[in-house]
């Protein structure tokens, strides 16, 4: 999977927001806001191109004190919730 085109990551009044910019802000219409880790996954994304939970997972371990099991479902819920709110491809 990957970020669907036109949607990125801005700093508004010192929060980290998902936004649409472009074709994207037409159908999106909000703002989501992120915790530091959900932000730096959302970096991690960007970075990878095309991702899995697993390939975020594997990051999120190398970066942070965090078992891997706990990893990938703290990654499997944030990605579901981009999901969610169709954000990614």
């Amino acid at each position: 999977m990957k970020i669907k085109k036109g949607f990125v990551l801005r700093d508004v009044c010192g929060e980290q927001v998902i936004m649409g910019e472009g074709i994207g802000a037409l159908d999106f219409g909000r703002l989501l806001c992120l915790n530091e880790t959900a932000t730096w996954l959302w970096k991690q994304a960007e970075q990878q191109g095309e991702f899995t939970v697993d390939s975020l997972a594997e990051a999120l371990c190398g970066e942070y004190d965090v078992g891997a099991e706990q990893a990938k479902a703290d990654v499997a819920a944030i990605v579901a919730e981009w999901q969610k709110v169709n954000v990614l491809e």
